[in-house]
């Protein structure tokens, strides 16, 4: 198997939306988000990356996309999203976002994670950001689609040095499988300070 990492910044994005969106709908279908997605909305709102200060860390196996990561200034995420985190001690200016992380089955435990965090974080201190953060879905603990063997990440985040932010919490709707209507979904907000460097 041969992998290969690539960094895709701002009007670069546009050349891999395409398998991205595909990689997205594949990876949100399976537990904790459930998204039933559609393509042309990924294509739009990934469409919306391709620009500034975005960035995707993705994973190719040969040519197939198997994995990605993104990130933007949190400034770029709509309200619903940035709102959760404002009046916190970091400003909302100051955070850069990282927003998706997806990764097929068959390619995790091979440390990509790690590699995903690493390059969204070199990015946000290169730009000059205090602290990245991220948000995941709550679902309930007796929810009838939980799988029984279901590890949550909580232990790999902190380990990254992430932790919760109390009531930081945004609110997003989408439609999970097997359902006609969208229904909101709580998503909590991790956050992490960056180090200050010191010449």
């Amino acid at each position: 198997m041969s992998l290969a990492i690539r960094r895709f910044d701002g009007a670069e994005i546009a050349e891999i939306v395409e398998p991205l969106a595909r990689l997205r709908i594949t990876v949100f279908r399976d537990w904790p988000y459930l998204y039933d997605g559609d393509l042309d909305y990924e294509r739009r709102y990934l469409g919306g990356y391709a620009d500034g200060d975005a960035m995707v860390c993705a994973v190719f196996d040969d040519d197939e996309m198997v994995g990605a990561a993104t990130a933007m200034p949190l400034t770029r995420q709509p309200d619903m999203v940035r709102g959760a985190l404002s009046g916190q001690e970091v400003p909302v200016e100051r955070i850069y976002y990282c927003a998706e992380s997806v990764l097929l089955p068959d390619y995790r435990g091979r440390g990509l994670g790690h590699a995903f965090f690493d390059a969204r974080e070199e990015k946000a201190a290169h730009l000059g950001y205090a602290a990245t953060a991220f948000c995941g879905v709550v679902r309930p603990e007796n929810h009838p689609a939980r799988p029984e063997d279901h590890r949550p990440l909580d232990p790999f985040w902190r380990n990254r040095g992430y932790a919760p932010v109390p009531g930081a919490v945004a609110r997003l709707s989408w439609r999970d499988i097997g359902t006609a209507d969208e229904t909101e979904k709580p998503l909590q907000f991790w956050l992490r300070p960056i180090p200050e460097t010191r010449s």
